[in-house]
């Protein structure tokens, strides 16, 4: 740099680089020309068909499909879809719970030549009814006798029974035609749809086939919302592979010791988990290490969130360190799903460096300055990702879309890279390690999340004339300033619109928001929440004062603030603490509380143990039906369930 500046002394020191002689190449790197099979995922699902049409494709529960009888479902509703008008670059929209129907809906679709859009049931009805809005999609695939919104035309897999089962000959899509479009949060206040191709999904698993060599012997769950882009890896992982997919129900995926079995039973070997539902697998694991030793995996692929890597250390305290191979995976929805990867050892996880490996062979990870220069090996700038895995931007978003997707100053003429927001440093043997991120957006147990389109679901209220979020201990807290505005019921409004993972676990009412002396919010200034207190009675008999101690306990309040009428979510409490009270309260009182008791009765009388002894739940091995509705769960979040 000295030489550089001594050179040219008007030359401005931004222009300057930093870099040795010859780094630039080395970190470059050799501009890679992906060769990207020309096929979309219904013809290498077909082709799957005719390889091994008697192989089991799906299992769910009681049911097993194989790859012959899923293509002949599949090719029933997607006559009925193509002939209410589902096409290339058209979108569907699915509203189903997590069944066989789903793998069934989403084959279908893309038969069609049209594009999935991703409705969880789990959200909030508004919600819904803004992506549909926003989408505008020709046809909602949904189950009998659920709430239709909007003027969607609405049609039932139930529908297509009657209609051959041979494939359809309308033209089908190409490989550049959209796949899917899934919804993340959005920081002005709206969530923003992705655009992602049947080429970007192709691509993603041709290219990472060196590091795993996933093949037909391999068993994957479906362990995750189909709204979250992880499912997509589960998805095509097993059915572009000739494998099976074991579609985990909902209400197991909120039981972690019911997991584990399931994991045994059906001799999973490849499990994809962010890391809050592989800490939660992990506590079933060391109470049950007997089943633990059973399991069949061959790779646990981490991704969604950062990593902990203490977690992970704990693992191999228990299990072999050959297998299963542990895999850190960094990615966004805006590249398809995964960026890099990592295999983990023992000692490197015990070294906790936040290591998020080097980037999938078709993908360039560029670390760069605010001027879009390259930084050396050691110093903090934003990542910029380019390569065969961009999005196609935002769903009629195309002032975002150029904001985030610019041009490629070092690819070829055309070129497009992805701002990222997040903060890396490569390491001197060239791995990137995270370190934070460039903007206010946050993780959450694995979500994406604005502050800015929380801050706007607490503005809407009447009574809030500001509001701020941030996150604290790991979850989110608002700041809000009105009249006289009750926070339970703050949390309550923000419910209504916003998906459980969004709510804030407590609000926190102010007269002003703390500024600095240059008129800008201090943040460091904002108060801790102050513990809730609840309002039920006392506890009246030991099992009472035994469920309300381990109720403050997980949500980290004194014993003596919650009585036997309070609920677990109105005072905090979210999904994945609820699997943590649940784990609790069966090793405290040596009976099984399943987690959907919580969602169902968020009050101490209405779990097993308590005052209400005739009550009953399935134990952990019985079949299960779907009594955990979506629509029975909308009542409890809106009634104040917090997550």
């Amino acid at each position: 740099m000295l030489a550089a500046l001594a050179t040219a002394p008007s030359r401005p020191v931004r222009e300057v680089s930093a870099l040795l002689p010859g780094e630039r190449e080395e970190l470059l790197g050799e501009m890679r020309t992906a060769e990207i099979p020309d096929a979309t995922l219904p013809e290498l699902f077909a082709r799957q068909v005719e390889r091994s049409p008697h192989s089991t494709a799906v299992v769910y529960e009681g049911i097993r499909l194989t790859y012959a009888e899923l293509d002949e479902r599949s090719n029933r509703l997607a006559r009925l879809l193509a002939g209410r008008g589902a096409g290339p670059e058209r979108l569907v929209a699915l509203s189903l719970p997590r069944t066989p129907d789903l793998v069934v809906a989403i084959l279908a679709v893309l038969k069609t030549g049209a594009a999935y859009l991703p409705m969880d049931p789990e959200y909030p009805a508004d919600r819904l009814a803004f992506m549909l809005d926003d989408a505008d999609p020709v046809l909602l695939v949904t189950t009998d006798g659920a709430p239709v919104a909007g003027t969607v035309p609405a049609v039932t897999v139930a529908e297509s029974l009657t209609y051959p089962a041979t494939p359809l000959t309308a033209p089908a899509a190409a490989p550049g035609n959209r796949a899917y479009v899934i919804y993340t949060s959005g920081s002005t206040g709206r969530p923003k749809g992705v655009e992602i191709s049947h080429r970007n999904v192709v691509r993603l698993f041709d290219s990472t086939r060196h590091w795993f060599a996933f093949g037909p012997d391999d068993v994957w769950t479906l362990f995750h919302s189909y709204a979250f882009d992880f499912s997509v890896w589960e998805l095509w992982g097993a059915l572009l592979q000739g494998g099976t997919l074991v579609v985990v129900p909902f209400t197991v995926s909120r039981e972690p010791e019911e997991f584990l079995r399931l994991l045994v039973r059906e001799n999973v070997t490849v499990l994809n988990q962010t890391p809050s539902a592989f800490g939660e697998l992990l506590r079933a694991d060391a109470a049950a290490p007997s089943l633990g030793r059973r399991l069949s995996l061959r790779y646990v692929v981490f991704g969604g969130e950062a990593l902990d890597f203490a977690r992970v250390a704990e693992w191999f305290t228990r299990h072999p360190r050959e297998a299963p191979v542990l895999v850190n995976m960094y990615g966004i929805t805006e590249t398809t799903v995964h960026v890099t990867g990592l295999p983990l050892t023992e000692d490197r996880a015990r070294a906790a460096t936040g290591s998020i490996g080097h980037a999938i062979p078709d993908l360039r990870a560029y670390v760069l300055d605010a001027g879009l220069r390259l930084v050396p090996p050691g110093v903090v700038g934003e990542l910029y990702v380019a390569g065969a895995g961009l999005a196609r931007g935002y769903l009629g978003r195309p002032g975002l879309t150029a904001g985030r997707f610019v041009a490629d100053p070092f690819g070829r003429p055309g070129e497009r890279m992805y701002r990222t927001g997040d903060l890396v440093r490569r390491s001197a043997g060239g791995e990137l390690e995270y370190a934070g991120r460039a903007d206010d957006q946050v993780k959450i147990r694995g979500f994406r999340i604005e502050p800015g389109e929380v801050e706007a679901a607490l503005a809407d209220h009447p009574d809030v004339t500001q509001a701020v979020v941030l996150v604290r201990d790991e979850r989110l807290v608002g700041y809000v300033v009105g009249g006289a505005v009750d926070a339970g019921e703050l949390r309550r409004h923000a419910g209504r619109t916003l998906p459980e993972h969004m709510v804030p676990a407590a609000v926190v009412v102010l007269d002003r928001l703390p500024l600095t002396a240059n008129g800008k919010l201090d943040r460091a200034a904002l108060p801790e929440p102050v513990a809730p207190s609840g309002e039920g009675r006392a506890p009246r008999t030991p099992q009472e004062e035994i469920l309300c101690g381990l109720f403050a306990d997980v949500l980290g309040l004194q014993a003596h603030r919650v009585g036997v009428g309070d609920g677990f979510f109105d005072l905090g409490g979210d999904s994945l603490l609820a699997m943590r009270l649940a784990d609790r309260i069966r090793a405290a009182l040596g009976r099984a509380l399943p987690v959907r008791a919580v969602f169902e009765d968020p009050t101490p009388p209405g779990w097993p143990g308590s005052s209400a002894p005739e009550t009953t739940y399935g134990a952990p091995n019985s079949p299960r039906g779907n009594a955990d509705t979506p629509r029975s769960r909308c009542r409890t979040r809106n009634s104040g369930c917090g997550s």
